[in-house]
């Protein structure tokens, strides 16, 4: 691309070549360029503007070319009502993943949970969201990254979020007390499972595979879900497709009721767990 394309010209030609690397090439090439002119992406559309592309927006091509995620070039990434710093080190959040908010959301209503737990939180986007969608909640998130929780930390301290929440550094037991709502997005994808470049090449692994049926962690999850769960409250934990089916007998064999939802795409994502006894 040459330096004196305009904005609209620019934004066309990565398109055509992002094609070949990107679902959503428009988009990407939007969100860059809102990137490299500092402007939000909505800004940009409605200031329909015709100076020429910045310097800097060929440079971001170029990486996103080499298939980096759209998220880790710009450093944010919106998920349900907030937007997210993300960075390499936690996984970007996805639109399936707020399948276990909607769930939530069904379940709860206006009144909302008291408290709530998120396990393997990353960024904090789904216990943030939680936090954003009932101010009177209060929660707790945990993830066995310190990196991902410095990231989260931040986050939390940006949406102003940070007197209503603690992050712990550990294990998937490493919380303490009952909880309204859980969530968690545990690593759910097999062992050589062949994932797109964008993800396997910059995504940490750790928060991607659970061993060779994508079920390990879901194993050590379940029996800790009645000891977390206050009466009353659910557990809404998000699955690969396929997964359902065998993570609700994990749950039943705890004496879990579980209820099953699906994403915009009509896979199920999420599998909700409550107590039988309530």
């Amino acid at each position: 691309m040459s330096e004196s394309k305009s904005i609209p010209e620019a934004l066309r030609e990565a398109a055509a070549v992002l094609a070949g690397v990107s679902d959503t090439p428009r988009l990407d090439a939007e969100l860059l360029m809102a990137h490299a002119l500092g402007v939000s992406r909505d800004r940009m559309i409605l200031d329909a503007l015709e100076a020429d592309a910045p310097v800097a927006f060929p440079l971001l091509l170029d990486r996103r070319l080499a298939h980096e995620p759209v998220a880790y070039i710009t450093g944010t990434r919106a998920f349900w009502t907030i937007e997210l710093k993300v960075a390499p080190g936690v996984l970007i959040p996805r639109p399936d993943t707020e399948t276990l908010i909607e769930a939530a959301v069904e379940h709860f209503g206006k009144a909302g949970p008291a408290t709530v737990l998120d396990l393997g939180t990353g960024s904090g986007a789904l216990l943030l969201a939680a936090l954003a969608e009932w101010p009177q909640a209060h929660g707790v998130g945990v993830d066995q990254s310190a990196e991902a929780l410095a990231i989260a930390g931040e986050n939390a301290r940006a949406l102003q979020l940070h007197d209503r929440v603690a992050f712990l550094e550990g294990g998937w037991d490493a919380a303490e007390g009952f909880f309204d709502l859980i969530l968690c997005n545990p690593p759910y994808i097999r062992e050589g499972e062949n994932l797109p470049r964008q993800v396997a090449a910059f995504e940490p692994a750790g928060a991607l595979y659970a061993g060779a049926d994508g079920l390990e962690d879901y194993r050590r999850i379940a029996p800790l879900l009645r000891g977390y769960l206050a009466p009353g409250g659910i557990a809404c934990l998000e699955v690969g497709q396929g997964q359902a089916a065998n993570v609700a007998v994990l749950l039943h064999a705890e004496g879990l009721r579980t209820d099953l939802r699906q994403d915009l795409a009509g896979i199920t994502r999420c599998v909700v767990a409550s107590s039988s006894h309530y």
